[in-house]
């Protein structure tokens, strides 16, 4: 399980934008995505739309898609290209990792947000950022890394609410969401950089390398195996049914006793919104020090497995049906981070950042819908966007005999 979860009291990390530092972030930032991501190249499409909401003095949320974990430090090149730093607002748990991105992040715009309860000074923070207007506040509004760069979950409704409440601040200006997708083309030898890995899960299932198989069938084999490995710890057997149903079937049997146990019986809301809740359930007690050892063993062992509904209600059951390239890759990256907690890098990568048209946000909220109408229309724009961000492929990546 990856440390998304830090059993310490928290403490709100503002902003501290350096100039200094972002230059010389942005003079390494090539050779870390070369390096730790397989990110070769970097392209713009749309930039100009972001630079007319800036040149107006409007605030501006982007609201990105979050497929790779590399998706902030890719977004630096339309920064650079906007000539304007950004704001980022990201979980706690990433501050935590290190001593160097502590002190790193909020020079160069990264600011905490507590994403196991309500954070005031969070909000208060980016809704004061929009009201400046200064700086473009970036917010990745599906709230995990989903490595679906093919398909979107469900988004958070803050950006939407942080807008609205930045608009009441500045009744003489205009508050604006602009859209941003991040599509990735990878464009090397897809079976050289995917077979060893795949060959380490099939070692690790203690099988044969299974090079009878087509790539693609080689690979849903292999996912069928992690599946199965659940249900029999979970489930008692191997489960019937498609890959879809399995998976809903095992989030299902994970979630349900623990929201008895912990949210007093509610089921309501989408995947997500459950898990977050749990935590925000589990934690507080941990955090306080009120607990024996056994107890916090206990808690860590039902936060374990709300990271695994985590990460199950990324895996849609059907994601290589269609087997693009960068759809095997992305599958395989998963279960390797799934095993691991680490997927390696695969170059050559290129990313492609589409940035959309602006979205004027008022100060009051149309009630008569139930979902929240400024997310709506990001999504749709999202969506858009993900369909023709697809024309942007290049080279046909070689090794591609994946059906």
């Amino acid at each position: 399980m990856q440390a998304v979860v830090i059993d310490k009291p928290y403490t709100f990390i503002p902003p501290r934008l350096s100039r200094f530092w972002c230059w010389v972030i942005r003079r390494v930032l090539p050779g870390q995505l070369r390096k730790d991501y397989g990110v070769t190249a970097v392209e713009c499409v749309g930039a100009e739309k972001l630079q007319a909401s800036l040149d107006a003095g409007h605030g501006v949320i982007l609201v990105g898609n979050h497929c790779r974990p590399c998706d902030p430090m890719v977004m630096d090149t339309l920064a650079a290209r906007v000539r304007r730093p950004f704001n980022i607002i990201a979980s706690w748990h990433v501050f935590m990792t290190s001593k160097i991105q502590r002190f790193l992040l909020p020079r160069i715009g990264g600011f905490s947000v507590y994403r196991e309860g309500m954070d005031r000074e969070s909000l208060r923070c980016a809704i004061k950022i929009l009201s400046d207007a200064q700086y473009p506040l970036l917010i990745f509004a599906e709230g995990i890394v989903t490595r679906c760069n093919d398909r979107l979950v469900n988004f958070m409704e803050g950006p939407a609410f942080m807008a609205r409440a930045a608009t009441k601040q500045r009744p003489e200006g205009k508050v604006v969401i602009h859209p941003v997708f991040i599509r990735y083309f990878f464009e090397g030898d897809l079976a050289k950089t995917v077979i060893p890995v795949i060959e380490e899960i099939e070692n690790r299932l203690s099988w044969q390398p299974q090079t009878q198989l087509h790539l693609s069938d080689r690979i849903r084999k292999a996912g069928a195996g992690l599946l199965a490995l659940k249900e029999i710890e979970y489930l008692e057997a191997v489960q019937t049914g498609s890959f879809s149903e399995r998976i809903l079937r095992l989030l299902d049997h994970l979630l349900s006793p623990l929201e008895t146990k912990w949210s007093a019986s509610r089921h309501d809301g989408d995947v997500m919104a459950r898990v977050k809740r749990l935590r925000a359930a589990i934690l507080p007690k941990m955090v306080n020090g009120e607990l024996s050892a056994e107890d916090r063993a206990a808690r860590w062992r039902d936060l374990a497995d709300v990271y695994l509904v985590q990460q199950l209600h990324c895996y849609t059951g059907d994601y290589i049906n269609n087997p693009t390239p960068e759809r095997i890759l992305e599958t395989v990256e998963r279960y390797e981070e799934d095993l691991t907690d680490v997927a390696r890098a695969h170059a050559p990568i290129r990313a492609i950042i589409t940035v959309g048209d602006a979205i004027e946000v008022s100060a009051t909220r149309d009630r008569s819908q139930e979902t929240d109408p400024i997310t709506t229309e990001i999504r749709l724009q999202m969506e858009a966007l993900l369909e023709s961000s697809k024309s942007f492929r290049k080279i046909p990546p070689t090794g591609t005999h994946i059906s």
